[in-house]
């Protein structure tokens, strides 16, 4: 008897994709808009320096830390219901956040936006998996999937400094209401529901050890970044080690757990997910050096910044459309571990950046660093969604959401702090004479409080502690560049070496499609 075979999508998914890409856009802008509302929600609300830093980062802490039990949650629940719960909250929190009356409020709806955005890229990416059944179309459905954060992180500072011209800084929230409200009448409409129906009842006690984790994890290691080594940041690190350690435990001794370990035994699965981490972490390394670059060094204002990025994602976005049709020529591997490779170049050639002449060469630099990461991206998620039974879509969706958090928590933490000590070793030795202890300490710290610093003094002071601090930020830029190409070419190594197919793999397949023909015959 012959195995059925995957029904090819039908008009309805691909419209369905459509809806889907609505979550991933707004939560690219939502990411991207807020820094640049911060000085003029700080005018209005006067939050403290500590409130502002929660306002920052408690969105991106809820997300990370939730999205493990909300995908898990919506294999149990169906993972429709839970992307239209998310939505709907996720526009009433945007609504609380836009007209938000002080510093405590704001911080509150942006914890509550951060939990609703946790629900809506899992039940994304696992309704992809269901809706999209043969391999070939899964992987174009992913691919239109990921450019909804490329387009989203390319919109986001014009579309955020356009509304912040003529609005209020509340405006940049709205933008999430009518996307919700769009997605919130389509998606009853366009969008099947599907949940494991063998999954039990959700195992609370694990969800709380999974958030602990990485809430811990990540408030650590942002804290480390910003502030150094410190008491609290190393407790909290330590915690979310004991504490995950404690949760995988759990998992291996229950009977039905909340979340399948298993599926790390799976090579595509667990390469995939390391290495997503790996190239997020090396990238943002990066990008957390080039916007500052752009601003601090080069002089650019923030639209303009964000002019000069927009034909880097232009064609970023256009190129990855390529890949599921570079799929049927080369092997996924290979595409993987040479795109990673090629990115490596990008990185070099951010190291020969040192003036506003050399703007096309960090264009062209963060052009191909996008465009080599893109098939590890786009290929890898395939792979983590594919790898995984559909029934467990929710959960393999939201472990690859938690390795690119963890990796951009990661990159900021360990290369951006390596970035900050080589500014600082360099501001040491080349301040000049003149400036006060206090702005001595500013200007040797970071870039913007070199630049805060020189607002202040003559020309003559002004002009050549600007040069000291950018050429100590052009020593940082360069090496995290490289740190980042060391990594990128180190996974571009271990893909090539763990995603190449093996004898046993193919031997089999051999013996799968021997015994697929003869139980037909």
């Amino acid at each position: 008897m012959n195995r059925p075979q995957p029904a090819p999508a039908s008009r309805r998914e691909w419209l369905g994709l459509a809806v889907l890409m609505l979550p991933t856009v707004l939560l690219a802008l939502d990411m991207t808009v807020l820094h640049l509302a911060a000085p003029h929600l700080s005018a209005e609300l006067r939050p403290t320096s500590s409130q502002l830093l929660w306002i920052l980062d408690i969105y991106g802490f809820m997300i990370a830390g939730f999205l493990v039990t909300m995908g898990t949650l919506g294999d149990r629940i169906g993972r429709r219901r839970l992307l239209l719960g998310g939505a709907t909250a996720f526009g009433l929190a945007s609504v609380m956040a836009a007209f938000a009356p002080s510093a405590e409020t704001l911080i509150l709806a942006r914890a509550l936006l951060g939990v609703a955005g946790a629900t809506l890229m899992p039940s994304t990416l696992s309704l992809l998996r269901n809706m999209f059944q043969v391999d070939s179309e899964r992987t174009l459905a992913i691919t239109v999937w990921m450019t909804g954060f490329i387009v989203g992180s390319a919109i986001g500072p014009l579309v955020g400094g356009a509304l912040l011209e003529f609005f209020w800084w509340g405006s940049v929230f709205l933008l999430g209401v009518p996307v919700m409200a769009l997605l919130l009448i389509t998606g009853p409409w366009l969008l099947p529901e599907f949940r494991d129906r063998d999954a039990g009842r959700q195992d609370w006690t694990s969800a709380l050890l999974s958030v602990a984790t990485v809430l811990a994890l990540i408030y650590g290691l942002k804290d480390l970044a910003r502030n150094g080594p410190g008491l609290l940041p190393l407790v909290a690190v330590l915690a979310g080690l004991l504490i995950g350690a404690l949760f995988v435990r759990r998992q291996r001794r229950l009977a039905t757990p909340m979340f399948d370990l298993a599926l790390f035994s799976n090579r595509d699965f667990s390469t995939s997910v390391g290495a997503m981490m790996l190239s997020i972490l090396a990238l943002s390394g990066a990008w957390l050096m080039v916007f500052q670059y752009l601003q601090g060094v080069l002089g650019l204002s923030p639209l303009h910044a964000g002019l000069t990025m927009l034909p880097p994602a232009v064609l970023q976005t256009a190129l990855s459309l390529l890949i599921p049709r570079l799929t049927g020529y080369l092997p996924r591997w290979q595409l993987v571990s040479g795109g990673l490779g090629l990115a490596v170049f990008g990185f070099v050639a951010l190291i020969g950046v040192n003036s506003l002449d050399d703007l096309w060469l960090l264009i062209t630099g963060m052009t191909v660093m996008g465009l080599g990461v893109m098939p590890m991206m786009i290929l890898g998620t395939d792979m983590v969604v594919g790898a995984a039974p559909p029934e467990k879509a929710g959960a393999a969706s939201a472990t690859s959401e938690t390795a690119t958090e963890l990796g951009m928590a990661l990159g900021v933490a360990v290369i951006g702090s390596l970035g900050a000590a080589v500014y600082r070793h360099h501001m040491l030795t080349t301040l000049p004479e003149g400036l006060t202890p206090e702005q001595a300490l500013a200007a040797g710290d970071t870039l913007g409080g070199a630049v805060g610093a020189s607002a202040g003094l003559s020309p003559a002071l002004a002009e050549p502690l600007m040069a000291a601090a950018r050429a100590a930020f052009n020593a940082a830029l360069h090496t995290n560049a490289a740190v980042g190409a060391a990594i990128i070419a180190a996974t571009a190594l271990l893909t090539a070496w763990r995603l190449r197919p093996r004898r046993d793999d193919q031997g089999t397949k051999r013996v799968e499609k021997a015994s697929s023909g003869s139980s037909s015959r």
